[in-house]
């Protein structure tokens, strides 16, 4: 979460967005979660036991679960139910409540579905353009009043958008993916009053018209296509956007690149027929524009009966039950307790969260464990730390990692992790990527500033994530507030495009933080042994309110060898608290004083 921008002329001319002064955030009342809401059940075949299979074996598919809720266009009273969930979500930043909206294939007239927190809203036919809302998919921030900066975890997937005014309001914060949409008109991304934001992400998407970002602080746009970008305000950065604005970091702060080296978007649950289904992408190397602009996209699809259909309350036992007999997992909205890893052993095995599930490890357990295998796809769940702390809470592949994976990547798309903010959290590093050319395609790693469970060491976590294997590729890396390195990296040819970083609020004093001889640790921090290593469009700001005095040496640390390279970096200082000596290693100009005004660097070395 980011104090952004406060604009000096509320009734100044829109496309001329004046970044002022800042001031603190209070913090957001953590609402008390409503009961769930009685929806929809969504019936599915099961499927039944094969032949040799025991008769005590778990089925695939079955029913979706009460916050699964399902519309096609003839059923009765969508708005009030679309409100409903709204009004129970709106404010419940912290509460327990999970849902997934899903549209059949069909037209529907005159809706305004507005997204409140653990929300997700998506099409069910293979092209976005199969289900279209002649209406708006709304984020405001009126219950933060007007402030758009913790609008967290919320989708938008698999929709074509006819807005009724012409420009869809699409005001988010962190993980808050905007997914293979089709918006036939423009696109807002701050919220009513043009007040504070800090997001964002929008993937295989196209909007037709403008895309105006406002008062958006950063925003990572990947393999879309869109009609016009208005403005930058601190680092916009794009790979494969059709209509994408030039290259121009630090003014405009545009970075662009033409292709993404290598994407597989993520999967989705949609319908063939009255069957339901989950299509997987194939993998695309250089990559631009959507994935469903010209005919069937391309990949392969899982009937849901090769799924098990978890329900909140299931052991982690039965999970890995289903997982060792062949089945994929659903996880269908709601509050997963671990008291043992989910542990993916088998290659290209599917984990798809509906809803923001959400996956709280108990006793120090990891939440998740994937073996060195080829394809596994990981997509759309939250892994919220338990109160005892955790070594890890994420990892894909074993420590030693080394088989080859080219061919076909491990994802990790939609995967976002929190530690405090729910109530007490802890854990050492969050995520761990030790398997080769895996894929982390949009991540919000999050040590909680505010809410329940928060303090220097109240909710302790050292490390966000660690990446051990060659050739990663992380698109779309948001990862803030650990009490030492957010990012480390020791693999080799890894590759960032987009990074978003505040330093921890609440260290205490500068000795809290010293890192040896250094002040502070690094935002991003790649290992002395790393000969081959490329970063495009990072930033990290610092926000250092408990003691304004603090200094940092630096957001970024990196060998100095030939093979290492950087390019559009930038530091910030929040309102002057806390500074930055330089950018990156000993290069670049300290932040200067209250005034909020990046320290920039165009390329590294």
């Amino acid at each position: 979460m980011t104090p952004s921008p406060r604009h000096s002329s509320p009734d100044r001319s829109p496309d001329r967005p004046a970044v002022g002064r800042r001031a603190v955030l209070g913090v957001a009342a953590a609402a008390a979660s409503a009961p769930a809401l009685v929806g929809l059940s969504v019936p599915a075949s099961a499927a039944p036991a094969g032949r040799g299979r025991s008769p005590r074996a778990l089925p695939g598919g079955g029913d979706l679960g009460p916050n699964v809720i399902v519309f096609d266009p003839s059923t009765p009273g969508i708005q009030a139910k679309l409100d409903e969930v709204f009004k129970k979500q709106e404010s419940a930043q912290f509460g327990t409540g999970r849902y997934a909206l899903l549209f059949k294939p069909g037209t529907y007239q005159g809706l305004n579905a507005q997204l409140g927190f653990y929300t997700s809203i998506a099409g069910l036919g293979l092209s976005p353009d199969d289900t279209t809302i002649n209406g708006d998919v709304i984020v405001d921030a009126g219950w933060f009043n007007g402030n758009a900066t913790q609008n967290f975890w919320r989708s938008a997937e698999n929709l074509a958008l006819v807005p009724v005014n012409g420009t869809n309001r699409w005001a988010v914060a962190q993980a808050a993916p905007f997914r293979r949409m089709h918006v036939r008109g423009g696109l807002n991304l701050s919220p009513d009053g043009y007040g504070w934001a800090s997001g964002g992400y929008i993937a295989d998407s196209r909007i037709d018209g403008q895309v105006g970002p406002y008062s958006q602080q950063q925003w990572y746009t990947r393999d879309s296509a869109v009609g016009g970008w208005l403005n930058a305000v601190w680092n916009m950065v794009f790979s494969g956007v059709e209509g994408a604005p030039a290259q121009s970091f630090p003014n405009p702060p545009y970075t662009t690149i033409d292709a993404t080296p290598i994407s597989r978007e993520k999967p989705f649950l949609y319908l063939n027929g009255t069957e339901y289904r989950v299509f997987l992408p194939e993998k695309r190397t250089n990559a631009r524009g959507v994935t469903w602009g010209s005919g069937t996209p391309r990949g392969t699809s899982l009937p849901l009966s090769q799924f098990y259909v978890a329900k909140p309350g299931v052991t982690a036992a039965t999970l890995n039950e289903a997982l060792t007999q062949g089945l994929q997992l659903l996880l269908t909205p709601g509050i997963y307790h671990l008291d043992q890893p989910i542990q993916v052993n088998r290659a290209n095995t599917v984990v798809l969260g509906l809803g923001y599930a959400t996956l709280i490890p108990d006793n120090g357990v990891t939440a998740l464990k994937v073996a060195d295998v080829d394809g596994v796809r990981l997509a759309g769940f939250l892994i919220d730390a338990g109160p005892v702390n955790s070594a890890t809470l994420l990892e894909v592949g074993p420590q030693g990692a080394s088989a080859d994976h080219s061919a076909n990547p491990t994802t990790v798309q939609d995967v976002f992790i929190r530690i405090g903010g729910a109530g007490p959290g802890k854990a050492t590093t969050s995520m761990v990527i030790n398997s080769r050319h895996t894929i982390v395609d949009h991540t919000w790693v999050w040590r909680a500033d505010h809410g329940d469970g928060v303090g220097w060491e109240t909710n302790r976590a050292d490390y966000g994530v660690r990446v051990n294997g060659d050739d990663v590729l992380a698109t779309g890396l948001f990862v803030e507030h650990f009490n030492r390195y957010d990012v480390q990296w020791f693999g080799q040819r890894g590759r960032t495009i987009f990074f978003q970083n505040e330093k921890a609020y609440d260290a205490p004093n500068q000795a809290a933080i010293q890192n040896g001889s250094l002040k502070g640790y690094a935002a991003y921090k790649v290992a002395d042994s790393v000969t081959t290593h490329e970063g495009w469009g990072l930033g990290s700001y610092c926000y250092y309110n408990v003691d304004p005095s603090i200094v940092q040496h630096h957001g970024f640390a990196a060998p100095n060898a030939p093979g290492v390279k950087f390019h559009n970096l930038l530091v910030v200082s929040l309102g002057g608290n806390g500074q930055y000596e330089r950018v990156i290693n000993d290069t670049g100009s300290p932040t200067s004083g209250t005034s909020t005004v990046p320290s920039t660097v165009v390329s590294y070395p």
